[in-house]
């Protein structure tokens, strides 16, 4: 795990800072897709058409886009595999493993509003 370097301290007034924080999150993480590719990637390493299918809506051309830019901020390591055909695995990285507990935060978070909006 990525120790933690940054403290803020919401009782100073340091929204600015707190604000910035968020911001820099979401831009890696942002969009309909990013989160949902590093939540599959979480039970493991996948090929391209794994993710694809377990990713229900996604391009071929989008998830591409997307886990390009997830390799680009070092949350996800692409491998090539010498086969043939040639294969390429994807996993999260050290680094994207630091993302999990959001990511599972958000899916407690969603599970227990879907529930609360069926039951109303």
């Amino acid at each position: 795990m990525v120790e933690q370097d940054i403290q803020i301290d919401m009782q100073h007034g340091e929204c600015r800072k707190y604000m910035l924080a968020i911001h820099d999150t979401l831009d890696i993480i942002s969009g309909k897709w990013k989160v949902a590719i590093m939540a599959s990637l979480g039970f493991g390493k996948r090929r391209f058409l794994q993710l694809q299918r377990e990713i229900d809506g996604i391009g071929a051309k989008m998830l591409s886009k997307e886990l390009r830019e997830l390799e680009q901020n070092g949350l996800v390591k692409r491998t090539v595999i010498e086969s043939k055909p040639v294969t390429v695995e994807y996993e999260i990285t050290e680094y994207g493993k630091t993302l999990q507990p959001i990511i599972y935060e958000m899916a407690q978070w969603g599970a227990a509003h879907r529930k609360r909006i069926m039951n109303s």
